[in-house]
């Protein structure tokens, strides 16, 4: 039995057509608790906090700023994996619940991840060029965490 090309891309279309139904919830808090937020704990310089803003919070907070591509599916469920998977492991907005203990080593860990350049991620910075983290604003954020961790 011979399918033809033009059958396999009307089918091929019709799939990714009923996928763009599928849209599962934004990552958009709406009302949460703003004393756990890193910028009410820690007196966070605004440079510092625009950094964070820009590079870390679409992946690291309750709130993502998406683009017009986030409508589009499979983009959009990959991008929620993403974000499930960044707030799992730090979650800015959340950040006044985590122990001491665990705010300290999670400082450690973003300057280690900035140092290596493992954060913000690649894919991510290759579509949003204003995330990429440039040698001086990464010194001034692991500037700013290291003085911070010695006062703590």
């Amino acid at each position: 039995m011979k399918i033809s090309i033009k059958r396999i891309a009307v089918i091929s279309l019709i799939l990714f057509l009923l996928m763009q139904l599928y849209q599962p919830a934004r990552n958009l808090a709406y009302e949460q608790d703003l004393t756990a937020n890193f910028t009410k704990v820690y007196n966070v310089p605004k440079n510092v906090k625009t950094i964070l803003r820009t590079s870390c919070y679409d992946c690291h907070s309750n709130n993502t700023n998406y683009p017009w591509y986030s409508y589009i599916q499979p983009v959009r469920m990959l991008m929620d994996s993403h974000i499930k998977k960044g707030k799992k492991n730090l979650n800015f907005n959340e950040w006044g619940n985590y122990s001491s203990r665990k705010q300290q080593n999670k400082l450690d860990r973003i300057v280690k991840q900035i140092k290596s350049d493992e954060m913000p991620l690649a894919s991510y910075t290759l579509i949003h060029k204003n995330a990429i983290l440039t040698p001086t604003q990464k010194k001034e954020v692991i500037n700013w965490i290291q003085k911070t961790t010695d006062s703590l």
